[in-house]
């Protein structure tokens, strides 16, 4: 029964592999560039926006596509997030208001590497945020910064990641309201990689209980549990690792919607891109220490009882060798041939040999340390 489950999680497992790996062959070899393919069971898009300055807000949330292009330019800065891209209608007019070529639509809609792209005065950075759901899932988030104004766009698989930063850009907290759409592009690019460190914290809990059931008590499927911790560190590595670079690029590399002070501010952003990498690799290195560890308690324990099962072999051996000898039939009518055997006490005699000899043995293998004891 126990195998059938394991076999159930493998296969679970391996689905959610190809899953992941299907997001990433979502073009069929030949289509032509700048395909939109829509998966069937995508969510419609939702838009909101915030036109917002020092002094003043302007939310629409929801709001419909044709109040849009008056929203623009209304306010210092304008932030659009579209929630749901499974309108191809929605995403084309998208592109005709922000002036987005085909292929950026293409890089919004379709599952890409996290990347950053600079398109003259405009920088387009798409990133990972991962979410933790039966294991490490992430989704796409799409963020454009232009002059006055910054589109994010997301699949929809986590529509409160930027509720903290709607919270702060509302009720005026910090500095979000004085400054340009730069700092809210490091502001939304900081939330997703933020949104790495508690999904590490829960698999570095994991990867503690994990060593104590190893060492304590080692079943079977703590190996699954093991390969699962790896897998979810690969998936979060594989959205992270990318950021690394984009981070970097967007610090150090000429941008003209990027100012100097929002840069101090992106080199933040590489600062926690590096650490959450530290953290990711060294648990990797943890978890395959603990799949060693296993493979070594399993064989310890099976050396255990191997050698458990040796000893009381041992201890039979020369018992097993005198009750062969005291049953063979010999005429008792010669003189050689055994005459205790025809002795009133004989049987109870030979019983009591047989145990002070297997106790004199234990007592001799315990002394050894062999039999759960320590040798001298």
């Amino acid at each position: 029964m126990a195998s059938k489950r394991r076999s159930r999680r493998a296969a679970k497992g391996r689905r959610e592999q190809r899953d992941e790996l299907q997001d990433f062959r979502q073009i069929q070899p030949g289509a032509a560039p700048g395909t939109l393919i829509i998966e069937p069971d995508a969510p419609a898009p939702q838009l909101s926006a915030y036109a917002y300055g020092a002094d003043a807000i302007v939310a629409r949330d929801p709001m419909t596509l044709a109040e849009l292009p008056a929203l623009l330019g209304s306010a210092p800065v304008v932030w659009v997030n579209v929630v749901g891209l499974g309108d191809v209608a929605v995403i084309q007019e998208l592109g005709r208001i922000f002036d987005l070529h085909q292929l950026t639509l293409e890089d919004l809609v379709h599952v890409q590497r996290p990347k950053l792209e600079i398109m003259g005065d405009r920088a387009l950075v798409i990133a990972r945020a991962p979410k933790l759901d039966g294991g490490v899932k992430t989704e796409q988030i799409s963020l454009l910064v232009g002059d006055g104004y910054i589109l994010t766009a997301q699949t929809g698989e986590q529509r409160g990641l930027f509720e903290p930063v709607r919270v702060r850009l509302v009720t005026g907290a910090g500095r979000i309201r004085t400054m340009g759409a730069d700092y809210m592009l490091y502001a939304l690019l900081d939330t997703v990689i933020d949104s790495t460190f508690p999904l590490l914290e829960e698999l570095g809990d994991e990867l503690e209980l994990l060593e104590d059931d190893i060492l304590q008590r080692p079943e079977p499927d703590c190996l699954h549990r093991v390969h699962k911790v790896r897998h979810d560190l690969l998936t979060l590595r594989r959205a992270v690792w990318p950021l690394r670079d984009v981070a970097s690029q967007l610090s150090r590399t000429p941008v003209p919607t990027i100012t100097d002070e929002t840069r101090v501010y992106l080199r933040d952003c590489y600062d926690n891109v590096i650490r959450a990498i530290d953290l990711i690799e060294t648990y990797r290195e943890l978890s395959s220490s603990l799949s060693d560890l296993y493979l070594s308690s399993v064989g310890q324990r099976t050396n255990e009882v191997m050698g458990l099962l040796t000893i009381v072999a041992t201890i039979f051996i020369p018992l097993t060798f005198l009750a062969g000898v005291y049953g063979m039939n010999f005429d008792r009518a010669s003189p050689w041939n055994m005459p205790e055997l025809g002795w009133r006490y004989g049987y109870p005699a030979f019983l009591v040999a047989n145990v002070v000899l297997a106790a004199l043995m234990i007592y001799v293998f315990r002394r050894r340390g062999w039999l759960g004891g320590r040798a001298p």
